[in-house]
């Protein structure tokens, strides 16, 4: 008899039977508030109508058509839908099923632009879990230990998380960009870089915003030294932060943007951007796959920037992320335990410290638990797994926001005492 992996744990308890917007259903017909979203996958919720109209024609009509073989129509919509979206430049496409994959594509790419080696990250990142994009990856030790030697070329900067170091975040980005131009001199010498990788939010890092001082730092460096910097929009992208793209959070503009959870509202697909200019520099064979740019996955995507741009999605992201973090605010100051409470839009967490500032992981996991109990389906993140994070639709409602921070609220006081 065969069973799933002993490795994959659930975060919650939930057997789901169906999903209808902000709501899951379990086997008994309970309904869950799931501000997990699949990790931030289904911006648009469980099943849009519309999304679910666009999949079920194009199954009917096209399942796969494997994109160096033949092309299809869906694709190429795709690409015109998403040029009106992409910062101004990248204009050329390749598309690929996982976020993973596109943060490798992304790293061949560089490196066959510049004809550089090293890519340099920062502290707290998570770029996937397949070999080079773990290489890249620091959120925790689980994602890289044991499966060395990892892929060479990877250098290790400082992220300015201001709440860790204890700092204000002027302090901290002085800081980063500082070690930054450190490892340039002394680690990793920037013509022996071929790009810096970001994420606009720390992601399993603790959900940590980048200031916008430090990407427009990070774009500067990378224009007098000719690296070029890749945005990693693996989470941030399709409007979580409450604007379209994490990054425009800031002044700073990418050279290559890697988008990926939000793109199909639940089918697989990712994609990198860059300038055609920067993407014909990639050598012949080194773009494709047999699955990337699925038809029906193109068609979901289609539907959900149809959704997005309808229904003003990334505005709804904005205006609730602000109630929420509010809200948690407010939970927050009822409860010194969690020592810090931060975030974009509709990508909020709390992190839980003891008395004396460490990370408290077991409070965390307790108030998550109590959460899932009383109805409300969150995560928690960070090195220390003492972050609790929430990531709901981004069709939420003001009044769906407000049953969230109720429960949480007395998750909390159940977890703390």
């Amino acid at each position: 008899m065969a069973t799933l992996s002993p490795l994959l744990k659930q975060a919650t308890p939930v057997l789901a039977e169906r999903g209808e917007g902000v709501y899951l259903y379990d086997a008994d017909g309970r309904r869950h508030l799931d501000f997990t979203a699949g990790i931030g996958v289904t911006n648009t919720g469980h099943c849009h109508p519309r999304v679910v109209e666009a999949a079920q024609k194009q199954v009917g009509t096209l399942i796969h058509g494997q994109y160096t073989t033949v092309m299809h129509r869906p694709l190429l919509r795709l690409v015109e839908a998403l040029g009106e979206v992409l910062p101004d430049g990248l204009d050329s496409l390749f598309f690929l099923n996982s976020g993973s994959e596109a943060v490798e594509a992304s790293i061949r790419l560089a490196r066959h632009a510049t004809g550089r080696q090293n890519i340099v990250v920062f502290h707290g990142s998570f770029h996937g879990r397949t070999m080079g994009a773990a290489a890249l990856t620091t959120a925790g030790t689980k994602f890289r230990a044991g499966i060395g030697p990892l892929m060479p070329g990877a250098a290790i900067a400082p992220f300015p998380q201001a709440f860790r170091y204890g700092w204000p975040e002027e302090e901290a980005t002085r800081f980063a960009l500082r070690e930054l131009d450190y490892l340039l001199a002394t680690a990793s010498p920037a013509s022996d870089t071929a790009a810096f990788i970001v994420e606009p939010v720390l992601g399993e890092g603790g959900y940590i915003p980048a200031p916008p001082a430090f990407l427009e730092g990070l774009r500067e460096r990378a224009d007098r030294h000719g690296i070029l910097l890749i945005m990693d929009e693996v989470q941030t992208g399709f409007g979580r932060t409450g604007r379209f793209w994490g990054h425009e959070h800031s002044a700073a503009r990418p050279d290559v943007l890697i988008t990926a959870k939000g793109l199909a509202s639940g089918f697989p697909l990712s994609a990198i951007a860059a300038p055609t200019a920067l993407m014909e520099k990639a050598r012949p064979g080194s773009q494709g796959g047999t699955y990337g740019g699925n038809a029906v996955s193109c068609a979901a995507a289609l539907a959900t920037l149809q959704v997005i741009a309808d229904e003003d999605l990334v505005g709804n992201a904005a205006r609730q992320g602000a109630r929420l973090n509010d809200g948690l605010r407010k939970v927050a100051a009822d409860h010194p335990e969690i020592g810090d409470v931060r975030g974009l839009g509709l990508m909020q967490a709390g992190e839980f410290t003891t008395p004396d500032g460490e990370p408290d992981a077991a409070a965390a996991a307790r108030a998550h638990k109590a959460a899932a109990e009383r109805g409300l389906l969150l995560l928690t993140c960070g090195a220390y797994g003492n972050v609790v994070r929430m990531i709901p639709p981004l069709i939420v409602t003001g009044e769906q926001i407000d049953d969230a921070l109720g429960i949480w609220s007395h998750a909390v006081a159940d977890a703390v005492g």
